[in-house]
């Protein structure tokens, strides 16, 4: 597993790196191919506002991690049948899903808290899975949606991302932190107006089980 350095100290301010990596990007006779791996409709919103008019975009819903399938499902219906449609040309790959193999994977870290090393590795699972996908498909870039979610550390999620690029030279990570710049509120914003569902956990079958111990322990 992929460890980052969760040093405070040596934070990035990765909105300023992704403005240097569009001006040079801009500089460009063409809009470079992304393939940006998104976990549901409400993250995926507001970065495809202006992804678009800098990319050549492609969705690849890559999240084995979601359970139950269920689950799985109507976040990708959301994002395929209300964001999709409000976009232009931008297409979606939608991945095998297996929760079972995926799960297997994270087990040993099943006691890690929210935040922890469970979720470093599903990030680093799914970030490997787009890289591996966009080195065969000859893609320029990729990014994920996952820095816009309050509840996600997006310096892990860069740095998860910067050493997997050295396995794939060939494609280019975009780096981002899209809840910057009030990009939380304009996606809340296009969410409400799209009538998003929003799910109440992240998406692994322990994340769900917390949130089932929340509801109880609320009832009581």
């Amino acid at each position: 597993m992929l460890v980052p350095d969760t040093n405070k100290a040596n934070n990035i301010n990765y909105a300023r790196v992704s403005d240097k990596l569009i001006e040079e990007i801009r500089k460009l006779d063409y809009k470079p191919s992304l393939l940006l791996h998104a976990c549901c409709g409400v993250c995926a919103c507001y970065p495809l506002t202006w992804l678009t008019y800098i990319f050549d975009v492609t969705i690849y819903y890559a999240n084995s991690n979601i359970y139950p399938q269920s689950e799985y499902m109507r976040r990708r219906d959301e994002l395929i049948n209300k964001v999709i449609p409000t976009m232009d040309n931008v297409k979606v790959i939608v991945p095998d899903y297996d929760n079972q193999g995926y799960t297997a994977r994270l087990a040993p870290y099943r006691d890690e808290p929210e935040r922890g090393k469970r979720c470093w590795l599903c990030y680093e699972l799914r970030l490997r899975e787009t890289f591996d996908y966009a080195a065969r498909n000859h893609y320029d870039y990729i990014t994920t949606t996952l820095t816009i979610s309050r509840m996600k550390n997006s310096q892990v999620i860069n740095q998860i991302a910067r050493q997997l690029s050295d396995e794939y030279p060939d494609v280019k990570y975009f780096y981002s932190d899209f809840k910057k710049r009030q990009g939380l509120e304009k996606g809340d914003h296009l969410a409400n107006d799209l009538g998003l569902y929003r799910q109440d956990y992240c998406g692994c079958v322990y994340s769900y089980q917390d949130a089932l111990n929340r509801k109880a322990k609320q009832s009581n």
